[in-house]
């Protein structure tokens, strides 16, 4: 991971820095700015193969746990818009008690993070031993609790625990 993080930042300031210049010999807009800083990127990740070989095991992980986020972000999205446009009231808001997996405050950070970022549920708090994290969940069918738990934790728990492990 700070491997990637350092690699994401050296390809972002050589971007920055090739299109500080006065004369350019490519245009400078999204398409070739986005394009430059992915070759870096793709080099960086290429030659991380001489000196760290869990890197190329992390990287798509991580691709896999954003693309997820992504798409429940937009998932999550649509429901709550589907909500707020009908006139039936669909929510059912409960405060659910997710006994944790994850162990290290990074990770649980994160899933923190994640469950706050999608739309229609909120990490409230976690328990002082980080065994327990209490969330806000606003659809839960038919009070499926345990349903709601599994999905957290076989969604993005899982995905979570594969890039960090």
């Amino acid at each position: 991971m700070k491997t990637f993080v350092f690699h994401f930042i050296v390809a972002f300031t050589a971007t920055y820095l090739f299109f500080s210049q006065a004369d350019l010999p490519i245009p400078y807009n999204a398409e070739t700015t986005t394009a430059m800083f992915l070759g870096i990127l793709t080099l960086l990740w290429l030659s991380a193969l001489f000196y760290n070989k869990s890197y190329f095991r992390k990287l798509p992980k991580a691709i896999n746990l954003l693309l997820y986020f992504l798409k429940e972000l937009f998932l999550a999205n649509i429901k709550v818009a589907f909500d707020i446009v009908t006139p039936h009231y669909y929510m059912r808001p409960t405060i659910i008690a997710l006994p944790l997996t994850v162990k290290s405050d990074l990770e649980i950070t994160l899933l923190a993070n994640i469950i706050t970022l999608t739309p229609g549920t909120l990490s409230i708090d976690v328990r002082k031993d980080k065994k327990i994290l209490f969330l806000h969940a606003l659809y839960v069918k038919d009070d499926d609790i345990e349903q709601l738990k599994n999905y957290i934790k076989h969604g993005f728990e899982r995905r979570i625990l594969e890039l960090t492990a």
